[in-house]
C-alpha cells in the first residue's frame, strides 16, 4: 500500500473531504480502473494516516455521488459509468444501449392479460377499466449483468394478437413496427430514485434497498399513447446525463 502525502490538518478543510478530493482524483487519473475494487478502509486508513471513520466518510460520499459503489459482501469498487443514457430518441432499450455500444439482453419475467382497471395507469391512456392490455415483465441487461426490470402495458384493442406472441426473444419494438406497422413519435419520462423491492431485489442481483431509478414513460405515435412502462434501474449500472442550454 502506498502512502499517501498531501493531507494538511492545520487547513480547516475536514480529513475525510480531503481524502475524498484525493480518491476522486485517483480514480481520475485511472489509477483505479472502472470496477476495480479499492483497497480496505483499514488499508486506506493507513496509506492516509487518518482513523477508518474518516475513510469510511470519504467513501460514502463518492458512493452517493455515483464515482463508487459498495457490493455487499465483496467491497468497494470504482462505478462503471459507461451505461449513461444521454440525449435520446424516442427508442427501444436495445437500441439506447446499441447506440452507447452495448448489447442488450432481455428474460421474460412473466407477459399475462390484464385489464386497465387493475393498473395505474395515467389518464392520458383514456382507456376503460375492462379494457384488455398486454402485462409484459421483462429483465434487461447488459451483456449478462442485470440492469433494470421493465413492464410495459398495451391495449389489446390497437394490437390484436400481440398476447400470443413470444417475446423471449424478440424485441418489442421491432414487433410493433413490423406487425403493426407503429412508428413512435414522442415519450415523457418521469424519473425518481428510491431503494429497491424486495421482490425486485434478486432478480436484480442487488440487496433490498440499493439505490435504483424508478421511471414511468408513456410512449405515443401518431394516433395517441400506445405503452406505458414501469421500470426499475440499477442505480449503480445505470446513469442519465442531460444537456442544459439557456433558452
Amino acid at each position: 500500500m502506498v502512502i499517501v502525502k498531501g493531507l494538511d490538518p492545520t487547513s480547516g478543510v475536514p480529513l475525510y473531504l480531503q481524502v475524498e478530493r484525493s480518491l476522486q482524483q485517483r480514480v481520475d487519473a485511472g489509477e483505479w480502473v472502472p470496477g476495480q475494487r479499492l483497497p480496505t478502509e483499514d488499508e486506506l486508513g493507513k496509506a492516509y494516516g487518518v482513523s477508518r471513520v474518516t475513510v469510511r466518510q470519504a467513501v460514502a460520499r463518492l458512493v452517493d455521488r455515483g464515482v463508487l459503489v459498495r457490493e455487499q459482501g465483496r467491497g468497494t469498487f470504482v462505478r462503471d459509468t459507461s451505461l449513461t443514457a444521454g440525449a435520446r430518441w424516442v427508442t427501444s432499450f436495445t437500441a439506447e444501449l446499441a447506440q452507447l455500444g452495448h448489447s442488450a439482453g432481455s428474460r421474460v419475467l412473466g407477459q399475462s392479460v390484464v385489464t386497465a382497471g387493475e393498473e395505474d395507469l395515467p389518464p392520458e391512456m383514456q382507456l376503460p377499466p375492462d379494457a384488455r392490455m398486454l402485462r409484459l415483465r421483462r429483465l434487461r441487461t447488459d451483456g449478462t449483468r442485470p440492469v433494470g426490470v421493465q413492464t410495459a402495458l398495451l391495449p389489446l384493442d390497437r394490437f390484436p394478437g400481440i398476447d400470443d406472441i413470444d417475446f423471449t426473444d424478440r424485441s418489442l419494438y421491432q414487433t410493433l413496427n413490423e406487425k403493426y406497422g407503429l412508428v413512435p413519435r414522442e415519450a415523457v419520462e418521469t424519473f425518481t430514485v428510491g431503494g429497491v423491492l424486495d421482490e425486485d431485489a434478486a432478480t436484480l442481483g442487488v440487496a433490498a434497498g440499493a439505490h435504483a431509478f424508478y421511471v414511468e414513460r408513456l410512449t405515443f405515435d401518431a394516433h395517441g399513447p400506445f405503452e406505458h412502462v414501469r421500470s426499475v434501474m440499477r442505480g449503480d449500472r445505470y446513469r442519465v446525463r442531460l444537456a442544459l442550454r439557456t433558452p
